[in-house]
């Protein structure tokens, strides 16, 4: 890096086109946003398909599948009871997409400058779009399964008469927040985590190239931390994943049992 550059850990969150820097202005662009999706959406194929060959000894491979979905199956019908395995698709769609996206954004692909990831999980857009998927399965579960005494949700049993209406509105407004806090959580994790990676990453990269005893000194602290936030995000992908998975589990399970 030359000396007296500026450090920009946003410029690793910008959708650009591939092979240009701006987007032009037309709806049909393929960015590298897209690009790593079709990436994870790949990643979760594969992983999926060389994992159903129903071998009567399974491999590991098979194992690790079989392993995930009995898992991710435990969550929704330990959260959602009997009817659980009915909305398993989208919670295991949730769980694998977050994971993998998380994941192969946190690999040290970046190396390569060509192939430096661009984690889709860091940009709302898409963890909102999650988050309201989830809750129009919510909202369709709900009236479709109770029709209007799906309000019933708002108003806790046992609630004194003259508190309903305070209640109803608290609970309403906590009910509406809940898509926008279920998208944030994955999204701020992700964030925060690469902006860390990249500033101490300029900060091994400054410290070699200051050519000083204290710069390297600095460089080895930073490549130290580096290494700790790496793997911390990696820790951090999974409980992201896990978490979204299992509140989408219980917000169904609010919708189908009224609780």
């Amino acid at each position: 890096m030359p000396a007296g550059a500026k450090i920009d850990p946003m410029h690793q969150f910008t959708i650009a086109p591939i092979g240009s820097d701006q987007l032009a202005a037309t709806p049909f662009q393929f960015t590298n946003s897209a690009l790593w999706m079709l990436i994870v959406f790949a990643v979760i194929v594969v992983f999926m398909l060389g994992g159903t060959k129903r071998q009567l000894v399974p491999g590991r491979w098979q194992m690790a599948v079989e392993y995930l979905t009995g898992f991710l199956d435990n969550v929704t019908t330990q959260s959602i009871g009997p009817e659980g395995r009915k909305y398993l698709p989208w919670v295991f769609t949730a769980f694998t997409f977050i994971l993998v996206a998380n994941w192969i954004g946190a690999m040290p692909f970046g190396i390569v400058p060509a192939a430096h990831p661009f984690t889709v999980t860091s940009q709302f857009t898409v963890t909102g779009t999650m988050s309201i998927i989830s809750f129009a399965i919510v909202l369709g579960v709900g009236f479709w399964k109770h029709g209007l005494k799906f309000f019933t949700l708002f108003t806790p049993h046992g609630t004194p008469k003259p508190l309903l209406p305070a209640i109803f509105v608290v609970e309403m407004i906590s009910f509406l927040v809940r898509p926008f806090s279920l998208g944030l959580r994955p999204f701020i994790a992700m964030f925060a985590g690469h902006i860390l990676l990249d500033v101490f990453g300029n900060f091994v990269v400054q410290g070699i190239g200051s050519h000083t005893a204290l710069g390297y000194g600095v460089s080895a602290l930073a490549f130290a931390f580096v290494m700790f936030v790496g793997a911390l995000e990696l820790l951090v992908g999974a409980i992201q994943a896990f978490v979204f998975a299992l509140l989408t589990a219980l917000y169904i399970n609010d919708a189908v049992n009224l609780h």
